[in-house]
Formats: C-alpha cells, sequence, structure tokens
C-alpha cells in the first residue's frame, strides 16, 4: 500500500502555519535571506540535508546560489514543481529572458547547457512540439528487444575484461561503459570516435574541469556525424532525425542530437551507477543480489523517486512577475528545477519506510509539454537494466570495497552518481559467451 498523496491534496505552504513554509519578504533578487549555495563539497555529499535546510528555511521556493554565486531560485515543492512545468505562459525556457547574465563570468562552468544556442533544449511553443515530435520520430527507429540484446552483448564484453582480477571500479570499467556503446549503436556514431565523445559529453556536464571546450568538442563530433549520415545514411537515430528534419539548420541538427545523447548516455550511466550503489550498501536489496530481479526493478524506482540521477535542471526563466510558494518571482528570474528535491517533499511523502514500489509519479524525467520526449525514458531503462541485470548476473558476489561513507561523488549540479566504485568479487575466467 503506498503513502504517496494525490498533488492536488497536498497543502499550499503558503497555509501552512508551522514555519515550513513561511513567506519570506520580497527580496527583489533571490539572494536575500541566506542563499544556499548549490555547489561544494557540503552540498555534493548531502544534498538531502541541503534541501531539508532550505526547505525549513523559507518553505517550497528557496533563493539559492549557483557556480560563482549567481543568484536564481530553487524549486524545492513537488505541487509547486508541477505548477512550474505545467504553466508554459508564465515560465519559459528561453534562457536569453534571464535578468543576470551581467553577473555571469565567460567561463562559467554551466555555461554549456544555460546560454543559448538553436538546439530543442531552448525551444519553446509550437517550434519545440515540431522538433519533439521529429526526436520522438527518430526514437522510435530503435527496435527495444535488439537494443536489450546489443546491451547484453556489450555488458558481457566488458565484464569479462575485469571477470578474472577479483576487483574492478564499477564506474570506470563498466558503468560508464554499457551505455557509451548503446549510444554509439543507437546514433550510428564511428566506434574510432566513441570514447571521445563519451568523454566530451561528461565532462560538459562536469564543474571540476572545463565545460566549455567539452561541449564544444562534443559538438565538433556530432557535426561529423551528421555529415557523414546525410551523405550515407544509415539504420540509426542520426540518419532518421536528418531525414525528417529538413528544415533545420545544421547547427539545430547538431544541437538536437547532443541533446539526446546527453540524455541517453551520461544521464543513464549515473541511473546505473546509482542502483548498484544503493544495491551495495542498502540491506533491503544486498540480500536478493543474486537474481533478484523484482528487487533491481525496486532499486530503480527508487533512486528516481530517493536520489536521482538527474536531480537538477535549468530551467525555467519568469516571463512574467509572479508568486510561487510564497516567494516574489520577478520577470527574468532563473528557476532551477530540484527535481531530487520535489521528489522526496515531505508533503507527498509524509513516511517514506512504506516504500517507492509502484508509483510512477516521480519528475525525474521532468513532464509537462517540455518533458523528456516520447520514447526517451524508456530506452533509458532498457539500457541501465540490462546492464546492472547482467553485471549481477555474471558477479553476484560484489562486494563494496570502501566504505560507503568513503565514496566521492560527481561534481556537478546537473548530476547525482558516485564518481567511483570500487568493489572485490570472486574472481572466474568462465566468459558468457
Amino acid at each position: 500500500m503506498t503513502n504517496l498523496q494525490d498533488p492536488q491534496d497536498i497543502p499550499d505552504p503558503q497555509d501552512m502555519p508551522d514555519g515550513t513554509g513561511s513567506v519570506v519578504p520580497p527580496p527583489g533578487c533571490p539572494a536575500h535571506g541566506g542563499a544556499s549555495p548549490l555547489y561544494g563539497r557540503q552540498f555534493l555529499r548531502n544534498p538531502t540535508e541541503s534541501y531539508q535546510r532550505m526547505r525549513r528555511d523559507h518553505g517550497q521556493v528557496a533563493p539559492v546560489l549557483l557556480e560563482a554565486d549567481i543568484p536564481a531560485w530553487l524549486v524545492l515543492g513537488y505541487r509547486e514543481m508541477r505548477q512550474v512545468l505545467g504553466d508554459t505562459q508564465t515560465y519559459g525556457r528561453d534562457p536569453r529572458r534571464w535578468n543576470r547574465w551581467d553577473e555571469v563570468p565567460p567561463d562559467w562552468s554551466l555555461m554549456p547547457w544555460v546560454a543559448y544556442s538553436p538546439m530543442i533544449h531552448f525551444t519553446e511553443g509550437d517550434e519545440h512540439r515540431r522538433r519533439s515530435a521529429a526526436v520522438s520520430d527518430a526514437l522510435s527507429t530503435v527496435d527495444p528487444f535488439e537494443l536489450r540484446a546489443c546491451c547484453e552483448r556489450f555488458a558481457d564484453g566488458l565484464i569479462d575484461a575485469f571477470a578474472g582480477s577479483g576487483k574492478a571500479d564499477l564506474v570506470f570499467d563498466y558503468v560508464y561503459s554499457v551505455p557509451a556503446l548503446a549510444i554509439g549503436m543507437m546514433f550510428g556514431l564511428p566506434e574510432d570516435q566513441l570514447e571521445d565523445m563519451a568523454q566530451a559529453l561528461t565532462a560538459s556536464l562536469d564543474a571540476s574541469g572545463d565545460a566549455i571546450l567539452a561541449q564544444q568538442r562534443a559538438a565538433e563530433i556530432v557535426a561529423r556525424l551528421v555529415t557523414a549520415k546525410r551523405d550515407a545514411p544509415g539504420p540509426d537515430i542520426t540518419s532518421r532525425f536528418v531525414q525528417s528534419s529538413p528544415n533545420l539548420t545544421d547547427e539545430q541538427l547538431v544541437g538536437d542530437i547532443m541533446v539526446m545523447m546527453v540524455a541517453g548516455f551520461p544521464a543513464t550511466s549515473y541511473w546505473i551507477g546509482t542502483t548498484v550503489r544503493l544495491m551495495l550498501t542498502d540491506s533491503r536489496f544486498a540480500v536478493t543480489l543474486a537474481g533478484g530481479r523484482r528487487s533491481i526493478s525496486e532499486a530503480m524506482a527508487e533512486v528516481l523517486w530517493a536520489d536521482s540521477p538527474v536531480p537538477n535542471a535549468i530551467g525555467r526563466f519568469a516571463i512574467r512577475d509572479t508568486m510561487l510558494g510564497g516567494q516574489r518571482i520577478r520577470t527574468g528570474d532563473l528557476l532551477v528545477l530540484g527535481l531530487a528535491a520535489a521528489n522526496m517533499d515531505p508533503l507527498l511523502w509524509p513516511d517514506t519506510t512504506a516504500g517507492f514500489a509502484g508509483n510512477n509519479a516521480y519528475l525525474s524525467f521532468t513532464g509537462g509539454d517540455y518533458g523528456c520526449p516520447a520514447g526517451a525514458p524508456e530506452l533509458a531503462r532498457t539500457i541501465a537494466e540490462t546492464a546492472i541485470e547482467v553485471l549481477l548476473d555474471r558477479v553476484p558476489d560484489l562486494t563494496l570495497a570502501v566504505e560507503p561513507e568513503e565514496l566521492e561523488w560527481v561534481d556537478s549540479l546537473w548530476c547525482r552518481a558516485p564518481s567511483s566504485l570500487p568493489v572485490t568479487f570472486t574472481p572466474t575466467h568462465i566468459s558468457a559467451g
């Protein structure tokens, strides 16, 4: 029996007298009232604690600081998130509306996926609907059964490489590689460009490196791919998308394909890594590692609810002055979509001990008119589930080689995943093939 409440039944925090939804006096700027940083070691290690503190101090919409102390708002409440995602007349996606661009340094680590470019990520209205339909059409070319079979083959080959050693770092030896190989296959990317593409996409989301140069490198690879597939199309997503989008410029084609790849590669990798980490550290799942199909599905669902691999997204920009969660939002203000925080809104989940099984109302794939295109979440699930199943079938006695609290996390606003997963297991030289 679930304890998930109907979002319509969640009380408006503005009406709550207990302080959890206290209204902060309109400051004219989100930095007012002790804005919390959405970066740094403390935030990365325990974001849930940070979200709880923000909610206690500010309610369901909190003032925050992005890298370089750029002010923004973080939407923490499930009800408020649904409101933002569903109201395209008040909250838009075009970042040219942002009223803080004059404060952003040119080498800002978040620049690659916030600064305007003609990719689908920033489109609105009819243009977005047309391009989203083209994306879904291209994704539909992937046969899910063939994808699963390919992922099983990729996974077996990767496990063969470390099965005899009795130890591995699953992030470097497995978690990133299965989705990368799947993306290469689905998009028709040449094998000799696969590793560079995977590294570039991952680095473009990482605050610790040069994200701008990484995104530029990824764009160059995709531009060459678009040219090649226009000249010699094949049975892949890129060819289908190029053929079905004759009105898009090369820059738009490259941007939209990159958005699809980011959704399919880094995000899926983080889902795999965080799920495996949960299963290795939580006794509810550890006892059924060997052959526990139901446990894998439940662990994946719990990660989407309680530890979303894409915890935050930028975002929405206020088209007009409005009120949200007791805060005065000014025209041009940036709202960061706190997907992980909204998923675990205590007004939605008064008691999380009942578990999350059977509930698919999580916001990990966003929602509304600008949510993930049809087909994308299903492909990601196929890749992730297959990778985890094969790993636990082939290496059923996986054991984390460090204490759970020693694990480090990816340095990124966008992503939530361990940056390393060292494990030990019984060595075997028997190949699955």
